[in-house]
């Protein structure tokens, strides 16, 4: 099992930046790969950007350029930074890890004001 603890979030205007972070802990030897997702209100949750055990990295295209996401050497936290961000950004950030199955944390909320 891995529990997933995330932190970083809060209100930002347009143009700022946040950083979050995500404490892993438990079976992190057996994460495959860790992503973070995204729920904004009335929306479905989207997958922002993923990160293998290996340090290959995806994005989706609207964070693409903006966004990066990468691990501490430990590789037991993941972070998200965000750069240059927008109002639709706004939205409830979650970390998960894969394993055998999907570990998720408990979310932290990110604001954008215009």
């Amino acid at each position: 099992q891995v529990q997933l603890v995330e932190s970083g979030g809060g209100l930002v205007q347009a143009g700022g930046s946040l950083r979050l972070s995500c404490a892993a802990s438990g079976s992190i030897f057996n994460i495959k790969f860790m992503d973070w997702y995204r729920q904004a209100p009335g929306k479905q949750r989207e997958l922002v950007a993923t990160i293998t055990n290996g340090g290959s990295t995806n994005y989706a295209d609207a964070v693409k350029g903006r966004f990066t996401i990468s691990t501490n050497n430990a590789k037991n936290t993941v972070y998200l930074q965000m750069n240059s961000l927008r109002p639709e950004d706004t939205a409830v950030y979650y970390c998960s890890a894969v394993l055998i199955r999907r570990y998720w944390g408990q979310g932290t909320q990110v604001t954008v004001s215009s």
